[in-house]
């Protein structure tokens, strides 16, 4: 913690009573929250970026779409629209923001929306035809006004909620004590070797905390990330890659595991702020940098730079959502809750 944060402490307390006042006043009642008639799932956070929202998301879409119409609502983070907007044709990255438009992208048989007000989103989304039988909440742990019926809290390993204080001091958008209102903790980003005595550690450390812990379940995920990497027409295995000099190019939260995946000694990495919207002169530096070698970047940052790069130099790298153990009794849990809802409260 630096001393910058230290000296914030106040306006931490601070933060965190206005926070805590506004969930008392929700959880009475004196503030209205809106259920709907179809399942309705939340996934987000404590803290402030980087526990893995997209890559689980996208789990659930796979997991769910098969059997199940499915739309998801986002914020639409930095998009320069306004409002409800369903994706179409016309949609792109500026209109969705970069996580809503790569599922749009990825996923085809599903609708994608985006709107600040979740409650006027779902009730744009269930005036449409078809309507969905579920909705996915992307982000949305703390925006109380929609009662979802079953919440996913991400927490990811190294910066677990419980290790953290308030902001500006620390990360945490609420209290600890927020994460009674999951009905399940992903601790997300773990090592896939992480062993059953370290998960144990951090179960009884996070359960304890947590005075709803007895009726929750806790799972451990990493990242999967694919054995290529994917232009708009080509695709290229990572083995291939060995001893080749490229530019490695992120623009997300935490992108050290990313390079660690890909990087060779001779790699040039470039780093910009998650979300990042690129410019001319980022395009034109990015350009400089890589000369005429291939540039690998997320697919989050892919859906923002297509079209600005070379379609030869420019490719992506995928990745999932991977459970250590208990993938099975995870997947049962969300179908039983859609399945058997007919109601999200």
């Amino acid at each position: 913690m630096n001393i910058l944060r230290k000296i914030l402490f106040p306006f931490a307390i601070l933060y965190g009573l206005i926070t805590a006042i506004r969930n008392f006043l929700f959880d009475k009642g004196i503030l209205k929250s809106y259920s709907f008639d179809l399942p309705i799932i939340a996934v987000g956070n404590l803290s402030v970026g980087g526990t893995g929202k997209t890559p689980q998301i996208e789990y659930l879409i796979r997991l769910l779409s098969g059997d199940y119409k499915v739309a998801t609502l986002s914020r639409g983070y930095k998009r320069k629209s306004e409002g409800f907007v369903l994706a179409d044709a016309n949609a792109n990255a500026e209109i969705l923001g970069d996580e809503p438009f790569q599922f749009f992208q990825k996923f085809p048989n599903i609708q994608v929306a985006v709107d600040a007000n979740r409650k006027n989103g779902i009730e744009q989304l269930l005036s449409k035809t078809p309507k969905p039988d579920v909705i996915l909440l992307d982000d949305a742990y703390q925006h109380r006004k929609v009662k979802a019926g079953f919440y996913i809290l991400l927490t990811a390993y190294g910066d677990i909620y419980a290790d953290d204080f308030m902001l500006p001091t620390g990360n945490l958008r609420e209290s600890r004590s927020g994460a009674q209102r999951a009905d399940v903790i992903i601790v997300t980003k773990c090592p896939v070797d992480l062993s059953l005595d370290e998960q144990n550690r951090i179960k009884r450390f996070l359960l304890r905390r947590n005075d709803k812990g007895i009726n929750q379940e806790l799972y451990f995920s990493c990242i999967a990330y694919d054995d290529c990497i994917y232009s708009e027409n080509s695709k290229i295995e990572i083995g291939e890659l060995q001893g080749e000099a490229k530019l490695l190019l992120a623009g997300i939260a935490k992108p050290e595991p990313f390079f660690s995946y890909l990087k060779n000694p001779n790699d040039v990495c470039l780093t910009y702020p998650d979300h990042h919207h690129f410019s001319e002169n980022d395009i034109q530096e990015i350009l400089i940098k890589a000369q005429d070698s291939i540039i690998i970047t997320t697919e989050k940052d892919y859906v923002r730079l297509k079209g600005s790069l070379p379609v030869e130099q420019l490719f992506y790298l995928p990745i999932q959502s991977s459970f250590l153990s208990k993938g099975i009794e995870f997947d049962k849990k969300i179908k039983n809750y859609v399945g058997t809802g007919t109601r999200n409260s």
